[in-house]
């Protein structure tokens, strides 16, 4: 754990409730085993969007549709959610999800790999979140960046690996070590990149949020 059950537990009893419709699909993918975010991570998001306001948002890695719906109980009228996903039993439960909340008009799933997908979209996004699989990051970062646009927000979930990201390699099990090693590549390219400024936080299973510069702050 980041951060400990008791405290985690006192947050959680201090936020409000979710709209009926995001109760309902986060008790369904509990049931499922579908890994939703949690919900300090929730929090974060609507405080994020609330601020930035952004018309345009790219999500990697739909699952069932919760994180997307969630987002787009904060958007302004509109904005726009992209969300992409590949694993073809998840794909049928995001759709229906997304037409139960009625959010059909303002989010569009596109179903396939995301490195195919986003080399043919176009950039301009306001604002990314990355909630897919972990061991893809680094891969994907190269497209984010050319999709983000300046002063837009890349949100990145899962990033610290309920704290094992700071064991040596050889700590690390043999199965996660690769995700582990990929993971310390992405998180340091987040932060020495000179077209981002990154915090990283303790929130959920680590939390990444960056800012693309402005091209005057580069200058």
């Amino acid at each position: 754990m980041i951060v400990n059950d008791r405290l985690t537990s006192y947050l959680h009893s201090l936020d409000s409730r979710e709209s009926e419709i995001i109760e309902a699909i986060g008790r369904e993918a509990r049931a499922d085993r579908v890994p939703i975010i949690r919900q300090e991570t929730g929090s974060l998001l609507k405080v994020l969007l609330k601020m930035n306001k952004p018309q345009r948002i790219l999500e990697i890695g739909t699952a069932v549709a919760y994180s997307a719906i969630l987002m787009s109980e904060c958007l302004e009228p509109g904005a726009t959610i992209t969300t992409v996903e590949k694993y073809e039993k998840r794909i049928p439960i995001a759709r229906e999800n997304i037409r139960r909340a009625g959010k059909e008009d303002c989010i569009t799933l596109i179903e396939g790999d995301a490195l195919e997908v986003m080399a043919g979209l176009e950039p301009g996004y306001d604002f990314i979140f990355m909630d897919a699989a972990k061991g893809q990051y680094i891969h994907f970062f190269d497209d984010v960046l050319r999709l983000l646009a300046e002063g837009g927000i890349l949100v990145s979930d899962n990033v610290l690996q309920d704290g094992d990201i700071i064991e040596p390699h050889y700590a690390v099990t043999r199965r996660n070590r690769t995700i582990h090693k990929r993971m310390r590549e992405y998180l340091y390219e987040l932060t020495h990149n000179e077209n981002l400024t990154t915090a990283v936080l303790p929130v959920g299973d680590g939390v990444t949020v960056s800012v693309k510069k402005e091209q005057q702050e580069k200058e």
